[in-house]
């Protein structure tokens, strides 16, 4: 989109305010960072928040013009080492970096020799990416043909068949009618799943259907049973007003609905605070933390299915979900949930999740939620389980703060620490309105399905009844999971530290310097979302990672979603000609299952520095 490499550049985020941000995860299976760069290595935060809901994300290998014919020539048309040594790299980085593999695409012509080598590189290049990284995708685009000439066919035939043996898919043009699709069947024989035939959303050329009318594209592709290459989705964002950017976007993927199959969340902890990866402003479980524009794509938490359903008939009882920034419980944005339920039915209830689980014996869920504006409406998780003739629903209780352990078979009389941290708010009124209802679920050889948000009205209301409903975060845990203590950070330390002196200001405070420096710690990243970096700053001695912390409350730096993080121009006062300056850093781990870690147990160092001795 608009050359690739804009704000999603910034691995640590950035402060725009109207980035593009993708949500409809749920509807896709592969993602290709596209740029007209040779090898262009999508950004860190695409691939964590792809990977977070279950979908791979490709490279792009472009070569083009003259030049990348010439590029073709020098590693193709020569002996076998040369077009292995760029396979081999092309892998290194996928695994390096990782992400999931490559679209190669070719766009010029080949010589014979280069031409004739093109089926063994991808066929080298697929093999050995299989073998280092799990669930590896190589992906051909229609292109050149075996003659070497660059031709499109817009369609896989004898031309460019030979490619697609010899990779994982083939992606073909976009100028196709329906008559090549009938072609493609022969073709494609078993492998017609691994045909992804083009479409490009900003219709340019004789295409069938692009832009708000992309749906009948895909009506004919789905009708012959192939899959679908839905290029420049970004299409709602650079050609449609920005400040309409959220509701084109919902309206695009409302209208291929049905033609995308959903996939589903496979394993537990399932937890979610809908945060997009941006905001206006950073909440931290109810707390405000920043005010002003962020954008960090590896902060987006998993996405639901963004729909409106209406009842079939008169359309009267509607639900519609969208996102909304006006408001979260935690990171920038939440899930907003309108609806009306009609005189004659008692409740109303959108699906939000697909899942595919099989259930430990015992789960706790949780929700998250606050009403808008005068209701009675009654708020609550539903769930449904697979058709599994063992699955035995043991019981469903509700958890409040003073009963944690009431209906556990065994009583725990003190809670282990994330159990008791976990049920803490149960049950209660939190800050900013929020409420929390917590669930166990006793469950016994069962596959979880769906997972649903219900709306019911009161007993004995016969009236119509609207509802604006704001779902802050759900959860989905093993209660197991629950008793297993939390580590702690561990051996956090500083490294390529660098100063500068800020350049001076008329009013404001003294002498100044500029730390630049990395932070690195140790701690299994599994059990947690991400984690919180702080810092505080004064004067005084201590020594380095010790020391009793300052009377200040800590200043939030940034998120890190690795072990590492790197502090660039953090404004600290210059250190007097008596004392030591000191800077302390903390790293806040921020648990999957969605309470907050007390200060006391969060990883640290301090930095002392003093002024050259002359």
């Amino acid at each position: 989109m608009m050359g690739g490499y804009l704000d999603d550049k910034f691995i640590q985020g950035s402060t725009a305010r109207s980035p593009y941000c993708f949500y409809h995860w749920q509807s896709i299976d592969v993602f290709v960072y596209f740029s007209h760069h040779t090898v262009t290595i999508p950004p860190v935060g695409w691939t964590n928040a792809a990977h977070r809901h279950g979908v791979c994300v490709l490279g792009t290998f472009i070569t083009e013009w003259k030049e990348g014919g010439r590029l073709c020539e020098a590693f193709l048309a020569g002996d076998e080492s040369s077009y292995r040594a760029v396979a081999d790299q092309l892998v290194l980085i996928a695994q390096f970096f990782r992400f999931d593999g490559w679209l190669i695409n070719i766009e010029n012509s080949l010589s014979l020799a280069a031409v004739g080598n093109m089926p063994h590189f991808l066929r080298y290049l697929t093999t050995q990416l299989h073998q280092r990284v799990p669930g590896g995708l190589v992906l051909w685009y229609d292109s050149v043909v075996s003659s070497g000439q660059l031709k499109w066919q817009d369609e896989l035939n004898q031309h460019n068949w030979v490619f697609f043996d010899s990779c994982d898919g083939f992606f073909t043009n976009y100028n196709w009618r329906e008559e090549h699709l009938q072609r493609m069947l022969g073709q494609a024989g078993e492998r017609r799943a691994d045909v992804y035939v083009g479409v490009d959303v900003f219709a340019r050329g004789n295409v069938v259907g692009g832009q708000f009318h992309t749906h009948k594209s895909l009506e004919l592709i789905r009708k012959h049973g192939f899959s679908a290459a839905l290029f420049a989705p970004g299409w709602v964002y650079e050609c449609l007003e920005k400040k309409d950017f959220f509701q084109n976007q919902d309206k695009f993927w409302a209208l291929l609905e049905r033609y995308l199959p959903t996939h589903s969340i496979c394993s537990l902890p399932f937890v979610t605070s809908f945060c997009l990866g941006m905001g206006t402003r950073r909440v931290c479980y109810g707390q405000e933390e920043a005010v002003g524009p962020w954008y960090h794509p590896s902060a987006q938490e998993i996405q639901p299915l963004f729909a409106e359903h209406r009842r079939e008939g008169d359309g009267r009882g509607w639900v519609k979900t969208h996102c909304c920034l006006a408001d979260a419980w935690n990171g920038g944005s939440s899930l907003l949930i309108r609806g009306e339920i009609p005189p004659e039915v008692g409740h109303v209830a959108v699906r939000l999740f697909s899942l595919q689980v099989p259930v430990p014996p015992k789960v706790f869920l949780s929700l998250v939620y606050k009403l808008e504006g005068p209701s009675d409406v009654e708020v609550a998780l539903e769930l449904t389980t697979g058709d599994v003739g063992s699955c035995h629903v043991g019981g469903i209780w509700t958890l409040n703060a003073e009963t944690s352990s009431r209906h556990s078979p065994r009583p725990l009389r003190v809670p282990p620490t994330k159990l008791a941290r976990w049920v803490g708010h149960c049950g209660q009124q939190l800050r900013g309105g929020w409420v929390q209802r917590c669930y166990e679920v006793s469950l016994r050889g069962c596959v979880l399905r769906d997972l649903l948000v219900s709306f019911a009205r009161p007993p004995g209301g016969r009236e119509e009844a609207s509802f604006v409903c704001r779902l802050g975060e759900i959860q989905v845990v093993d209660a197991k999971s629950l008793l297993a203590p939390l580590p702690r950070v561990q051996a956090v330390t500083v490294s390529r530290v660098r100063w500068q002196r800020a350049m001076p200001e008329e009013e404001g405070p003294p002498a100044r310097l500029l730390l630049g420096c990395t932070l690195h710690w140790s701690y299994l990243l599994s059990p947690v979302r991400c984690f919180r970096v702080h810092c505080r700053t004064g004067t005084g001695g201590g020594s380095p990672g010790g020391g009793p912390p300052g009377p200040e409350k800590p200043a939030l730096l940034g998120l890190a979603f690795v072990n590492q993080y790197r502090i660039a121009e953090l404004p600290v006062a210059a250190a007097g000609p008596s004392g030591d300056g000191r800077v302390e850093f903390l790293v806040e781990p921020v648990p999957k299952e969605g309470f907050l870690v007390p200060q006391a147990e969060w990883g640290r160092a301090a930095l002392l520095y003093s002024m050259p001795h002359t």
